[in-house]
């Protein structure tokens, strides 16, 4: 944190709000996910959790890939670590996407629907006659009872526009192992049912997709559970036991002796290497609660208003006041924390114990590592973007 602290002190009021990553922590932490797990579990990035180049440079030493859900990130990422396998995720491909992925040389698509299979059947056979594509259709399963309970986004086990029935996808692999499309190849199946999960549900998902896949009857090189491993934002010390998943999977793969398994983990790689920093511009009391208005807001970290919860901070404070007038400053212990833009939704953190906070110090979110900038709504009012910092000396 001292490097952090220094550096953040370092920054002009003019070069706030800013990002900074620190990407010696970002590749300690992913060496350790790495080590908690057993060979046969390849760890593909979800580049759609933070897609910044340094990142998907940093983290390359560590994973087996990336996946992509877009052309745009297709491209991307290809760019940003060249040579790199790419598994081609989403539910909206379009013909273009498909094209290009193929032109690309993708290592694996996840086909989400009976139609999207058929469109890579035709790109296929124009694009890469000779060449056998890699597929593995996502299915949308049922899961234990209770498996899902505590997660922060469930995408699959209901109605869903992700993935295919149990019914529907089995007929999608009937079609890839009967000759309908001889120039596609059965690699395996895909599930991601569900994000933020802590590891023990994790497990029980994977056991029942693992479980499922087996069931078909029909030889599988690897089957991916997906990502969504849990991150507390109301408790950022406590983190997903990777050990305990590990141990858990290695169980699995024992029992599976020829299958491969693959996760996809995006925020919780990424989520723990950044913070967002800004500075106090004002201090009010409305209605008997003190609220702080800071530079910038949730148009750069969308995070808390899309979660809906309280980001992590802590405050840095700043003693010069390079102003004539009198210093804002919160009266009581609590105080929330807001944008500068013309909406009520604009709130980073709520009632935060901040005595003493004064307009000018300094506050630093953390966990802002991992969908934060990239899915904010970065032109609503036109502020000024913020700044990008690697730390990595």
């Amino acid at each position: 944190m001292t490097e952090l602290t220094d550096h953040v002190s370092s920054l002009r009021s003019t070069e706030l709000p800013a990002y900074v990553y620190d990407l010696r922590a970002l590749r300690a932490h992913v060496a350790a996910v790495r080590h908690a797990l057993p060979d046969r579990v390849e760890v593909y990035y979800a580049a759609k959790a933070n897609p910044e180049p340094e990142i998907l440079a940093a983290l390359a030493p560590y994973v087996d890939g990336y996946e992509v859900s877009s052309g745009g990130e297709l491209a991307h990422v290809a760019k940003a670590v060249p040579g790199r396998p790419l598994a081609f995720g989403g539910p909206g491909k379009t013909p273009d996407e498909v094209t290009a992925a193929l032109e690309r040389g993708v290592e694996r698509f996840h086909v989400e629907s009976a139609y999207l299979l058929r469109v890579l059947a035709e790109s296929a056979r124009r694009v890469t006659p000779g060449r056998r594509v890699a597929v593995l259709p996502r299915v949308n399963l049922p899961v234990p009872e209770g498996s899902l309970e505590g997660s922060s986004l469930a995408m699959g086990g209901r109605p869903a526009p992700f993935g295919m029935d149990p019914g529907q996808a089995r007929e999608v692999v009937a079609a890839l192992t009967d000759g309908t499309y001889p120039q596609l190849e059965l690699r395996g199946v895909h599930a991601h049912l569900a994000s933020g999960l802590e590891a023990a549900r994790q497990l029980r998902v994977a056991e029942a997709v693992v479980l499922w896949a087996t069931s078909l009857g029909v030889p599988l090189a690897e089957v991916n559970v997906g990502g969504g491993m849990g991150v507390d934002y109301a408790d950022p010390e406590r983190r997903f036991d990777w050990a305990a998943y590990g141990e858990g999977l290695a169980r699995l793969t024992d029992t599976h002796p020829g299958l491969t398994l693959r996760i996809e983990p995006g925020r919780a790689l990424t989520a723990y290497c950044g913070w967002y920093v800004t500075e106090v511009l004002d201090v009010k009391r409305s209605h008997g609660e003190e609220f702080a208005v800071v530079r910038g807001g949730t148009h750069h970290l969308r995070t808390p208003a899309a979660k809906g919860h309280d980001q992590p901070c802590s405050v840095l404070a700043v003693d010069d006041w390079p102003h004539p007038w009198p210093r804002p400053a919160a009266a009581g212990e609590r105080v929330t924390l807001v944008g500068q833009l013309c909406t009520p939704k604009d709130v980073l953190a709520r009632r935060v114990p901040a005595p003493g906070l004064r307009a000018g110090d300094r506050v630093l979110f953390s966990l802002a590592g991992a969908y934060a900038w990239n899915i904010s709504h970065h032109d609503f009012l036109m502020h000024p973007r913020p700044g990008l910092h690697f730390l990595d000396a």
